[in-house]
């Protein structure tokens, strides 16, 4: 890294010092050139050709002598004298351009997309802005696509981010403040609120959370998430993320914090609780009556995909007698001749329907598809043919993994995945009541959990019962207006 120390107004000791700190950079470009009476005065700028795509740098030196020949007349008659008067006491007159005094934010600009000028005979620089990257469009949400709404996704800009969550609330409430992390990267990274909304002791744990990312090595809000979350042990997510602004802003309108990274399209959005999981920003551009009946089958479908393989196993090696006689002749019949016990086969199951999701996400999305489809019939049939498994177990992965893919956000799915093992073995080993020794250590597991200070599973506990009614079923909008209005 460059020395922190103010830069020379000798020229050529500038040039050394820049050509020592990018050594073998093969991006770096030097342009130097001389201006003045008889071109006796030297300046050179320099920028990294990968970030500043336009060539022509030439058109600063004619920018600045023309600027300065408003003051001083013609342009060959310039002096070092009027550029430091000029821009020392009148300021930079471009809004892309500032003056630098240290040598290393003269680095740490050139590394962002900035063409510095250093002057002879002057210990400041000119950096201007023109980082010309090639970005990604704004396009669909690709991870949370909904049938009504907005279709506005965040890509990899942070400024641009940014200005998407600015027009959709238009409020000098909303405050968004920006910090760079240490380290090699010197990340950008922004976090905003709305002032008045926001919890203030929230905010300020949040703000001594991130004393941790100031020094770290950060490249998405993934980083960011493991370094500020309350329990690194948990298997349950403590923050949400989404990559939609529309979602972004409501978070925002609730008095959440979110974090945005610049070089990921995806916003942190601190607290999340557990009952925040279950919804989707489509439930509030739906009536309420179709929206709050999804969200109970989104949370059916949670408890299917958590608990349907270990009461398949308790039912079946512990508690015959509480299966209907005809469904458990069935079952009996399908698994005649199979040599595992239930454990095993929901095991082998499990992790070939994990192996298969697994390959259809890595996978190019035409392959990965197919191989997802064609590769679930096969092994399923295979399995069945070969006495492996029960046509009974298939279904029953099978379920448990559609009521996981019902699940609005992916990381709850995850959770689900993790703790799916611990209770299958608990199942396997005491039936019944080793499912309800799992959920005690959950629940108190559950209760206990924070996420950013706040109970994980508030407004049920602690109980708040004016939430209560939006957790199960969406409030009518009109009921939300009229709230909002007192």
């Amino acid at each position: 890294m460059a020395e922190n120390t103010k830069i020379s107004n000798n020229i050529t000791d500038n040039q050394k010092k820049i050509e020592e700190t990018f050594s073998n950079c093969h991006d770096l470009l030097i342009y130097s050139w001389q201006y003045g009476p008889e071109l006796k005065y030297r300046a050179f700028s320099v920028y990294l050709g990968t970030l500043v795509q336009n060539k022509q740098t030439n058109y600063m030196k004619e920018s600045m002598q023309d600027l300065v020949s408003h003051e001083v007349g013609p342009a060959t008659e310039i002096t070092v004298k009027d550029v430091i008067n000029f821009f020392s006491h009148h300021g930079v007159s471009d809004q892309n351009a500032l003056l630098v005094e240290r040598f290393d934010d003269a680095v740490t600009k050139i590394l962002s997309g900035h063409i510095v000028i250093f002057f002879d005979e002057w210990e400041k620089a000119l950096a201007y802005n023109d980082l010309s990257v090639n970005k990604r469009q704004v396009t669909e949400p690709a991870t949370e696509s909904v049938v009504k709404g907005p279709r506005e996704s965040t890509i990899e800009q942070l400024d641009l981010n940014i200005g998407l969550l600015r027009v959709r609330l238009q409020n000098p409430r909303f405050k968004m403040e920006k910090l760079k992390t240490g380290g090699e990267t010197k990340t950008e990274i922004a976090f905003g609120y709305l002032d008045g909304k926001v919890d203030q002791e929230t905010l300020a744990e949040f703000k001594r959370r991130l004393d941790y990312v100031k020094e770290s090595e950060i490249l998405e809000t993934g980083y960011i998430e493991q370094l500020i979350e309350d329990s690194s042990a948990s298997p349950f997510p403590q923050y949400r993320y989404t990559e939609r602004p529309d979602v972004a802003v409501a978070a925002i309108l609730q008095g959440k914090i979110v974090v945005l990274v610049q070089g990921t399209g995806s916003i942190l959005i601190c607290p999340g609780l557990f009952t925040e999981f279950f919804q989707s920003s489509e439930d509030y551009y739906q009536r309420s009556l179709f929206s709050s009946l999804i969200k109970i089958i989104r949370i059916i479908s949670f408890y299917i995909a958590f608990t349907l393989p270990s009461f398949y196993i308790a039912l079946t090696t512990f508690h015959t007698e509480l299966i209907p006689t005809n469904l458990l002749m069935a079952i009996i019949d399908t698994r005649e001749g199979l040599p595992l016990p239930a454990f095993l086969e929901a095991l082998i199951m499990v992790f070939f329907f994990e192996l298969l999701r697994e390959a259809g996400i890595r996978l190019p999305q035409p392959i990965g598809s197919a191989i997802a489809i064609v590769g679930g019939l096969i092994i399923g049939d295979a399995a069945i043919t070969a006495n492996i498994t029960s046509p009974m177990m298939v279904i029953i992965v099978a379920l448990t993994g559609i009521a996981s893919f019902s699940l609005p956000q992916y990381d709850i799915a995850i959770a689900i995945r993790i703790l799916q093992l611990p209770m299958m073995i608990l199942a396997a080993m005491l039936g019944g009541f080793g499912i309800m020794i799992f959920f005690l250590i959950l629940f108190l597991h559950l209760v206990n959990l924070r996420s950013l200070g706040q109970p994980y599973l508030s407004p049920l506990s602690p109980l708040r019962p004016k939430q209560l009614l939006d957790v199960f079923i969406r409030r009518p909008q009109k009921w939300m207006s009229s709230s909002n209005q007192k």
